[in-house]
Parts: structure tokens; C-alpha cells; sequence
């Protein structure tokens, strides 16, 4: 836990939460009661699944007490959200290659998912995997994990909280279920494919709720599509999120759009940048160019809720750096601090 400057961007360290799993990604609820993290295990009490951890947040100060650990229900758990609602926790199981739904009980306790989806089953017949090499990738590149199997990277639902999305990294798909809200149940799955071995990563819907941004980890690119408020996604465009003349190896990681949604931000492992993009009246996304983020494999990005800074989370770096944003051109200036972080994963702001 940072408490952090709004003039500066500083982060100070304040305490520390001890555990034994991998809380690899983290999650609050709409209220900021309680905090959620998915454990990327594969062995939770004696099985092959992962589990996510909930806890009660102290809004005074920030501490964090732990209620309870429920199964996953699928191994490797790689990202969580918590629905609009604030009564499920939505989760993706990344080795599992499926996705499950969690009630949030009185207090804050998890309890039994109400339902499980495997992600290959949401075509007729079953989804396949996609090929090992993506077709838009840069020339030279080996970006080739991840075709193996199918991996369900990331999970959430539309603004309104009507469908849950989910990205599938092995089968190359934007998958779409209606939800059913008063059974915790994910029904009628829809997808949209995306190009030939892209590896569909992280999303993030513009403020608009109308236009929709998909990071292909494989491919290095960004998919943008136009959604209709009622479960249909409709492909636009696919553009590179490396500088022109790139060659050789890099997996995109995190997607996030400014407030007034005219930036978008696209972090580049290997690479080591943020890519950022201008979004014109039409949502199409244009690649204006990137920021060099001081340290090594950027796994994750977000912008504090002023807007004024961007922090990045350095996996291999074990570091956090920090970035005032131009509010006129989105532009990033760094500040000069890094922040001592064992394999920063994920950050998220309470207030």
C-alpha cells in the first residue's frame, strides 16, 4: 500500500499485506468496501485450481483485512473484475482456459461460484486454437506463446453491466455472454474472432461505452471495434502498437484510456514503452508515438484518478515508474522516480 502526492506523483510506501499465494491481479468493488485479488496458483487446497481472496478496506486508512479464499475454479487465475452491481466477482482463469462467476455474500464473503465456463465452448463445434505464429506480427518476431491451449486472459462486463466480455489468448477471441444478474449465470455466448494468432490480451471500453479497444499480445496490436450496447461487437480496425520500421520480439500487455477519452495508452514488454494513441471522432485510433518507461518488461499501466500521472509496473524490473500526463496532448514527461517493487503486477487506486 503507496499513499501518493497529487502535485507530485510520489509514492510513498505504507505498509505491506503479507501472503503466500500470487495475488496477481487486483480488483475493488464500486463502493471501495472491499478489495479482491485472484491468486495465480494452480494448486489451491490440494487441487488444480486457482483462488481469489477477498478483503474488508479500512477507508480511513487504507488497511486490508482478509474475509475469505474460495476456489477459482480453473488454474492459473490471471485477471478479475467486480460487475457494476457490486454482487459477483467476474474471474478468468488463464491455465484453466475458462472464466467462473462469484457471489459477493453479506460482509464482503465469497462464496461458491454460480457458474463455470469453459472458453472453447463458446462456439459450435468447440473453439480451436489458434496458430502459433500471428499473422500481423513484426517481421522476426517470436511471440509465440500461448496457442498451446486456450487461456481466458481477461473478463468484465459492458458499462451497463448487461454482458460479460471475455478475451481468450489461445483461441483468438473476444467471447460475449448475456448475464444473468439475478443467478450469477453467463448465457448465449457470442464471439468475434480476432486476426490469425493475435492472442487477444487486455480490453477497455471508451467513455463513450460505444467504442471498444482489444490488445493482441501476440500481434503487438490494437483491434478496434464499435459496440452496440446490446451484446454485439463489430471489428474496425487493427493497427501496430510499435514504432514504424520494428523488428523482432514484443507481447503487449495493458490497455487504458484517459477520462475525456482522447488517449489511449498501450504497454510494450520487450520494447519497454507505452505506445500512445490519439482517438479521433470516429474512435479510430492513431498511433502518435511512445514513451521509453525507464525499466524492464512493462506488465502493467493505470493512470491515478486526478489524471494527472501514469504508473507503470515493471515485472522483471521490480520497480514502479511514475509519468505526468500533458492534459492538452496526453503526451508523458517522466518524473524521475522509481519505486522499489518485488514483480509489480498490477496497481489500482482506492480513492
Amino acid at each position: 500500500m503507496f499513499q501518493m502526492n497529487p502535485s507530485t506523483g510520489d509514492l510513498t510506501q505504507i505498509k505491506v499485506f503479507p501472503t503466500n499465494t500470487n495475488p496477481s491481479w487486483l480488483a475493488f468493488d464500486p463502493e471501495g468496501k472491499y478489495l479482491f485479488a485472484a491468486n495465480e496458483i494452480s494448486n489451491f487446497n490440494g487441487t488444480t485450481t486457482g483462488s481469489v481472496t477477498g478483503y474488508a478496506v479500512n477507508r480511513t486508512n487504507g488497511d486490508l483485512t482478509a474475509i475469505n479464499t474460495v476456489s477459482s475454479r480453473g488454474a492459473g487465475p490471471a485477471h478479475l473484475s467486480v460487475d457494476p452491481s457490486g454482487k459477483y466477482v467476474l474471474v478468468a482463469n488463464y491455465g484453466g482456459g475458462n472464466c467462473a462467476v462469484l457471489p459477493i455474500l453479506a460482509g464482503g464473503l465469497l462464496g461458491p461460484a454460480t457458474d463455470v465456463k469453459m472458453d472453447a465452448d463458446a462456439c459450435t463445434p468447440a473453439c480451436a486454437v489458434g496458430p502459433t505464429h500471428a499473422e500481423k506480427a513484426p517481421p522476426g518476431s517470436f511471440a509465440i506463446s500461448g496457442h498451446d491451449a486456450p487461456h481466458a486472459h481477461m473478463i468484465q462486463t459492458d458499462p451497463a453491466g448487461n454482458f460479460v466480455i471475455v478475451n481468450d489468448l489461445g483461441l483468438d477471441r473476444t467471447i460475449i455472454y448475456k448475464f444473468d444478474k439475478v443467478n450469477g449465470k453467463l448465457l448465449d455466448p457470442k464471439t468475434v474472432p480476432s486476426s490469425l494468432g493475435a492472442g487477444p490480451r487486455h480490453f477497455a471500453f471508451h467513455p463513450n461505452k460505444r467504442w471498444f479497444y482489444s490488445l493482441n499480445e501476440e500481434a503487438s496490436t490494437l483491434s478496434f471495434m464499435r459496440y452496440d450496447g446490446n451484446g454485439g461487437l463489430t471489428p474496425v480496425s487493427e493497427v501496430t502498437t510499435l514504432p514504424r520500421g520494428f523488428t523482432g520480439t514484443n507481447f503487449t500487455s495493458e490497455v487504458v484510456i484517459s477520462a475525456d477519452g482522447r488517449s489511449l495508452y498501450a504497454c510494450n514488454r520487450l520494447h519497454n514503452s507505452v505506445a500512445l494513441f490519439d482517438i479521433d471522432g470516429s474512435g479510430e485510433p492513431e498511433l502518435v508515438g511512445e514513451t521509453w518507461t525507464r525499466a524492464d518488461y512493462p506488465r502493467n499501466c493505470n493512470i491515478d484518478p486526478t489524471g494527472n500521472f501514469m504508473f507503470v509496473c515493471h515485472n522483471r524490473n521490480d520497480s514502479i515508474t511514475s509519468f505526468r500526463i500533458n492534459r492538452g496532448n496526453g503526451r508523458l514527461s517522466f518524473t524521475g522516480q522509481y519505486v522499489p517493487v518485488g514483480s509489480p503486477a498490477v496497481i489500482v487506486f482506492l480513492t
